[in-house]
């Protein structure tokens, strides 16, 4: 489904649940070579595929995990997630390549911000991946701080950026079928 939107045509950018069928979509997106390494933190074997179910079977019957699958016009082009770890609450999302650059992160980051009130919520991203901490300040995460961890990704040890949300962003998410900016 296509929105007009000052002139323009706008994909509808939207969230599931994870269904079985999703899974051999995800597992390529997420081995990806060039993906893995703007990521870097991600699975210490991306073509584990074992290993990829597994974790998949654990973080969709946990009750500290939301996991949804992103989409674009009602295709997979990615999932988000957020989850607790250490006590804190955390997002991820994963965007396919071919999708990078066309608002999608920011898009799908809105929609579950909506669904996920926790608050203070964290996100970490590589500090050289601009483009993902530019989709997390513009949702309205602030940077907090750096540390240096091992990336299995780069198979070495990277700096970090660690960013944390303590509001709701100031900024209304834009709603695409209206062309506005929604009020809550």
């Amino acid at each position: 489904m296509l929105d007009q939107v000052w002139g323009t045509l706008v994909a509808e950018v939207a969230l599931r649940p994870v269904d079985d069928a999703d899974l051999d979509a995800l597992f390529e997106q997420m081995r990806d070579p060039e993906s893995v390494r703007m990521a870097a933190f991600t699975a210490k074997d991306p073509d584990d595929r074992t290993a990829f179910d597994v974790h998949l079977a654990k973080i969709r019957t946990s009750p500290e995990v939301t996991t949804r699958i992103i989409t674009l016009d009602g295709g997979l082009v990615g999932n988000i997630a957020s989850f607790v770890i250490e006590g804190d609450t955390e997002v991820t999302y994963w965007i396919d390549r071919s999708f990078w650059g066309q608002g999608i992160a920011s898009r799908a980051l809105a929609l579950l911000l909506e669904s996920v009130p926790v608050r203070p919520l964290f996100a970490r991203a590589a500090s050289d991946n601009v483009g993902s901490l530019k989709v997390l300040q513009k949702a309205g995460f602030a940077i907090t701080g750096t540390e240096t961890s091992f990336a299995n990704g780069r198979n070495t040890e990277i700096e970090e950026t660690i960013l944390r949300l303590d509001e709701p962003t100031e900024t209304a998410p834009f709603d695409a079928s209206s062309g506005k900016k929604r009020t809550h």
